[in-house]
């Protein structure tokens, strides 16, 4: 059962016990669960006209151990459903803008700690193994997720030698850059609410020639959790036209420190090569390694050769 499905079956098998600001509630929520997940319970109770205490006791009443696990059941309702338009919207009628910077960092800063208090560790111990055993590796991530699948490939291509950042220009282009991926490979997606179908498809064809797939994605209901033998589960925020991937970052950036970690001589080696075709072929200016001259360079005139 899903969390909405499990939600709707506790409010209708408690209707009959309801309080009538209970009822209220029900119903307002079955109607608008999409702006009601957002909610704190002061909020609620003012949006439908009760108590705030009458908004936990009816959380306690359907069996939740307080409001947040109310909340969190209400999140899985939506996490997939809202569009831009709805986001924008919610988050226009959830702060000002005097408080926009200081909301935003604070939800973020919580969602890294309820990855940090969920993540399954095993799961991540596996997800390393996995792509330190892997012959080839593939990532992908759509759309806002791309940025994501873009850093995690530049830094696995520091490691290892066979590394293919997937490109999402068209559907096709995806089968084709996959098209001998196999039982020794694996490939990373990354998706979040909303999820990508091109990037789930790409999941169902990996797991189709037996490839080893590993998932980062926002919840153990996420489809991307289909095709997957290792899931890394981090929370996102979905209150605003911007989504907010700074937890999902957080698990990467992991990700790659215990790849390093697990493979330091082979880090060092490849970063001591880079610094030589770097100083050789002159990649960073004379500006940006050594700044205590670059006042004399503008005063003279003198340009880089």
């Amino acid at each position: 059962m899903t969390g909405a499905e499990d939600l709707l079956s506790r409010m209708n098998e408690k209707l009959m016990s309801m309080s009538k600001g209970q009822r209220k509630l029900a119903t307002y929520i079955s109607r608008n669960y999409d702006k009601a997940v957002f909610m704190t319970a002061a909020k609620m109770g003012e949006e439908v006209g009760v108590s705030e205490s009458t908004v936990v006791r009816f959380a306690t009443l359907l069996g939740y151990s307080g409001y947040p696990a109310f909340q969190k059941a209400m999140e899985e309702m939506v996490q997939d459903k809202l569009n831009s338009i709805q986001k924008i919207e919610i988050a226009a009628g959830n702060m000002t803008r005097q408080e926009v910077l200081e909301t935003v960092l604070r939800a973020d800063a919580e969602k890294i700690k309820l990855t940090l208090d969920t993540l399954d560790r095993e799961a991540f111990e596996m997800a390393i193994d996995t792509i330190l055993n892997a012959r080839r590796i593939y990532v992908i991530g759509i759309r806002s997720c791309a940025p994501l699948a873009s850093f995690l490939g530049f830094y696995l291509n520091l490691m290892f030698r066979d590394v293919t950042i997937v490109s999402t220009n068209n559907s096709s282009e995806i089968f084709e850059q996959m098209l001998r991926i196999d039982e020794e490979d694996c490939i990373i997606g990354i998706s979040f609410p909303r999820y990508s179908i091109r990037t789930l498809k790409a999941m169902e064809f990996a797991n189709s020639r037996n490839a080893k797939v590993i998932t980062i994605t926002d919840s153990k209901n996420s489809p991307m959790n289909l095709y997957s033998s290792c899931n890394l589960l981090a929370r996102s925020d979905m209150a605003s036209i911007v989504d907010s991937l700074v937890a999902p970052l957080s698990v990467i950036n992991a990700l790659i420190v215990s790849l390093c970690m697990k493979k330091q001589d082979n880090v060092v080696d490849t970063l001591e090569m880079l610094e030589d075709i770097w100083n050789e072929y002159q990649v960073y200016g004379a500006d940006e390694i050594n700044r205590v001259n670059s006042s004399s360079i503008l005063d003279t005139g003198e340009a880089y050769e």
